[in-house]
């Protein structure tokens, strides 16, 4: 079958980052342009005269040097000599990040930014939109298969392996420019849409993660309060649906329909110049959700995302209500063990601890040893069996007390593992909501007066420390603990 494809395209060198992001954005247009126009046209009856075939754009940079350069950034570092690679999709969603990516390295390397165009087919769904509809009656009608006529998604070009660090160049590169590929970015992007029922480019830079529907319930009350009440930082508040209520200082008045329907992992936005603001997400119960949605999130790039929910106290010493500052983590999720190895370690982070400590201090109005009174800090042990009480308690019970932790959950470690593995910096401040092993279990009407009178509170601490962390420069962010000696440039 003959090869239908746009005319090839040059490649060009830029020195200016934002001239490179408009040549990547020039190319990925017109070639998932001339993929949706034969796919229209094949609804319409119009069958391609061969097998439609687009590529990603590429962008590449060189090193020619083994110096060093003065940068204090945990990225923008060409390792060693050589062509270092990687393509590109969403250049509109992702163009603040991409020209600061450029923008680093043309400043600790010098040369130029080449763009082209890659090996990398374009798979159809990939092509489309979110919000794009077919004629899919009417394609289905046809008697050829799409899978004739387009590419579709290939799973090798979606795995992790740059990641999770078990990727390999050949000799002498090219080298990996970026963690993700196209088609693994695009991947998630539609995962995002499906789970948390936002798209995309309503995310912000710092997401919070919850298992609890109560704190989304007070983080919706707050955020339209902010909303009415003509916030300064904040511009928009979304909803599931991509339903956007504006803020009063802009007009006010609301965009669209909330969903009709729960999505199985709700995300709500309050959006802010730059994406500055903050996602929160409940994730619900149980570590292969924490992976699902940190897994898609991660190729967002956001600067910091932080645990913030319930879990049972394990010394006799806390009450219900007291928090959990977690600096170390007993992995018994299992969800991760193939790409973070039990034997690696997940660090606490300086950063978002201290952050974390502050905004304790700030929101209970207790400093230094006071804080003592209402919150420990130690290991947090995150188990995949909700049930694990059902069982013999020996084994676990002999294992808690090897690893001294001082909380148990079901998440936690996690979101923080994923996010070592991700390069994206993580903390976790969880509420002690019940003691199993002392036998202080949640009655319903005690259930009831403990998160009336603790999930604000927790709720603002955990919006004050993203604060914290958003006022912070990069330097100081973004840790160079999750970096590896052979990084990807890219954040």
């Amino acid at each position: 079958m003959d090869i239908l494809s746009p005319p090839p395209a040059p490649q060009k060198a830029f020195q200016s980052p934002e001239g490179a992001w408009a040549y990547v954005a020039e190319l990925y247009e017109r070639n998932t342009a001339f993929i949706r126009d034969h796919l229209i046209g094949l609804s319409k009856g119009i069958v391609p005269k061969g097998r439609v075939r687009a590529f990603y754009p590429e962008v590449q940079v060189t090193s020619r040097s083994y110096g060093k350069t003065d940068s204090t950034l945990a990225y923008g570092y060409l390792h060693t000599p050589g062509v270092y690679r990687t393509t590109i999709t969403a250049p509109d969603l992702f163009k603040d990040y991409l020209v600061q990516q450029f923008s680093v390295i043309l400043r600790n390397h010098g040369g130029t930014i080449d763009v082209g165009e890659s090996a990398t087919r374009i798979p159809l769904h990939f092509a489309l939109s979110a919000n794009e509809r077919i004629d899919g009656e009417a394609i289905n009608a046809l008697p050829i298969p799409l899978r004739d006529l387009f590419d579709v998604p290939d799973l090798q070009d979606t795995d992790d392996e740059i990641a999770n660090g078990t990727f390999v160049p050949p000799p002498g590169g090219p080298y990996p420019l970026a963690h993700f590929t196209a088609p693994r970015v695009d991947y998630s992007l539609a995962r995002l849409s499906h789970y948390t029922g936002t798209d995309a480019e309503h995310f912000q830079n710092f997401v919070i993660f919850t298992n609890y529907g109560f704190y989304i319930d007070e983080f919706c009350r707050l955020s339209k309060q902010y909303m009415a009440d003509g916030h300064p930082d904040y511009d928009a508040f979304i909803e599931p649906g991509n339903f956007i209520t504006a803020n009063s200082r802009l007009g006010g008045g609301t965009i669209g329909t909330p969903a009709k329907r729960a999505p199985q992992m709700p995300a709500y936005h309050l959006r802010m110049s730059g994406a500055r603001g903050i996602t929160f997400v409940n994730i619900g119960v149980g570590p292969s959700n924490a992976k699902t949605i940190t897994d898609h999130i991660a190729v967002l790039r956001p600067h910091a995302w932080i645990m913030l929910g319930h879990c049972a106290g394990l010394r006799n010493s806390q009450e219900l209500g007291d928090y959990v500052l977690a600096h170390a983590y007993l992995r018994e999720d299992h969800v991760l063990d193939a790409d973070v190895p039990v034997t690696v370690p997940i660090p606490a982070l300086a950063e978002v601890q201290v952050a974390l400590e502050q905004a304790v201090a700030e929101i209970t109005h207790m400093e230094g040893i006071e804080t003592k009174r209402i919150m420990r800090t130690g290991t947090v042990a995150t188990f995949d069996n909700r049930n694990w009480e059902l069982r013999d308690q020996a084994e676990i019970t002999r294992r808690l007390s090897q690893s001294r932790a001082v909380a148990l959950d079901m998440e936690s470690a996690t979101i923080a593992a994923n996010g070592f593995r991700f390069r994206v910096p993580y903390g976790t401040l969880l509420c002690v909501s019940d003691k199993p092993l002392h036998g202080e279990l949640k009655l319903p009407g005690m259930a009831s007066d403990f998160y009336r009178t603790q999930v604000n509170r927790h709720l603002l601490i955990g919006l004050r420390s993203m604060e914290i962390l958003r006022d912070q420069p990069p330097e100081k962010l973004h840790s160079r603990k999750l970096r590896s000696f052979a990084e990807t440039a890219f954040q």
